[in-house]
Parts: C-alpha cells; structure tokens; sequence
C-alpha cells in the first residue's frame, strides 16, 4: 500500500526523505508486513521496539513509503546542531525538553500533532533495549497517556535487523554484508473500555501493558521464537553505567502485559 500524506510536508521534510533514502536504501533489503493497518483515516501512534541508533531510520522508511510520514520527538540538543537542528525544525520533528520547565511541550505537542491527522512515533521504551536477547524492556507510559487523551489508533510495529548495522549501545556500523530489515505493524491495540476512566495510574499501566503486549507478538512472529517470560526492568539496573545490555529481568503478567510505570 501507497497512498498520498494526510499532512502537508514541509520542503525540508521531502529534503530530508531525498538525503535519507539516497543513504539507506542501497544499504538496507526490505521484508515489510502489516501495512494495511495503516491505512486508516486521521492521526495515529505508531510504538516500534528500540533496538538500535539507527532503527528509526527503518521504520521512517516503512512509515513513510506506505502514506504515513512520521513526526519523531527528538532530544532538543540534536536541535542545537547547526545545518542538523535547523533541517529537523523546517521539518517540524518534535523536539524534547528534557528535566527543563518545558519538558511537558513535547506531550502537548505530539497530541497537537496527531489531532491534526499526523503520524506520530513512540518508543515506549524510551531508550534503546538493555534486555541481553534484544527483547523488549518494560515500558513508560507516555505513548498512553497519549492514546487515551486522543483516542487515536495505536499501532504496534515490531523490527528486528537494526541491531546488526548497529548493535545496541555500539557506535560501530556493520554495513556490509547488507543486512534486511524486518518489520511488521499489527492491528490496533483495543484500549475502547478506557477512554471512559480516570487516567489513573492503574489505567496507564493497563494500556501500557496491552500496548507492550502487542509489540511482543509481533516481534515474537518475526523472530520466530518466543520472548522470555521475565522482561527487563532498567529501574532495577540503574546502578549500571555501562551502556551494555544487563541481566536484571522482572515477571511479566500471563497476558503477556507490561508490569511498571
């Protein structure tokens, strides 16, 4: 599936696609499933798994070329590189205003966003994996906080290929031999029953949980195994400066849900 942007592009926004597929679509085979959930009308949250630096650049790729182009929230710093800062700005990405009095600008504006009709990405995560097997970690709640305020479709998007161009947590590139990047987008995730609730912090767990779990699935069809039972839990391993993947693991619950804030 093709279909036409349901938001103007800014001039730079198509120079950035221009510069980004010339660099990544020689380097990059495609295994793409899934995209006709896409293919729905108005603003909708796209939560990908983070394995990689690099895997936006995967899922930008798919976004983009099945009539979704994204809006990322990005560091604010990257909006201080000169040339960089001011490409992602004309293209109206979203910058993130970390442990500052405007770090609630990037929530009001993704909801702007998508309310408008735009595609916006989430990692649910907020950082790349530290699980050892590159499964995915607990989860935040900020992509639900967003989906019950807009009541928008929330895809999962499971990938798996970024991570060998480069592993987590390396700055080494791995080009060559040219690697596939796997990607497969799953039904909407069925949060109606808590559009009526209280967002209390029960019912950001719950649809954190159900959103996690979709992910997981699909990664699970990719991967074809099954993820572990135990999920990582980075607020247990914070003592743990090394940027590695660690061992700590929390329980998951049966329905495969997400256990943490």
């Amino acid at each position: 599936m093709t279909s036409s942007p349901r938001v103007r592009l800014p001039l730079a926004y198509r120079l950035c696609v221009v510069i980004a597929k010339a660099a990544a679509v020689p380097l990059m085979r495609r295994d793409w499933r899934g995209a006709e959930h896409l293919d729905r009308p108005g603003g909708i949250i796209v939560c990908p798994n983070h394995i990689s630096h690099v895997d936006f650049i995967a899922t930008a790729h798919f976004l983009y070329d099945n009539g979704r182009p994204p809006f990322y929230l990005a560091k604010s710093t990257l909006f201080e590189i000169p040339v960089v800062g001011r490409l992602l700005k004309a293209a109206r990405q979203i910058p993130v205003h970390r442990n500052t009095g405007r770090a609630a600008d990037a929530y009001r504006e993704a909801v702007s966003r998508v309310q408008q009709g735009a595609t916006v990405p989430l990692y649910p995560e907020g950082t790349i994996t530290r699980d050892p097997g590159v499964w995915p970690m607990t989860a935040k709640t900020g992509a639900a906080r967003i989906a019950l305020e807009t009541r928008c479709p929330v895809i999962p998007l499971a990938q798996w290929g970024a991570q060998e161009i480069m592993p987590p947590y390396s700055g080494r590139l791995r080009l060559f031999p040219i690697k596939t990047m796997h990607l497969l987008a799953g039904p909407p995730v069925d949060l109606d029953d808590l559009y009526d609730r209280p967002v209390t912090a029960e019912v950001l767990r719950e649809a954190t949980d159900r959103i996690m779990a979709a992910i997981i699935v699909q990664l699970e069809e990719l991967r074809g195994e099954k993820a572990p039972v135990e999920r990582y839990d980075l607020r247990q391993h914070q003592g743990d400066q090394s940027g590695k993947p660690g061992q700590h693991r929390t329980v998951r619950p049966d329905h495969r849900g997400e256990d943490g804030r």
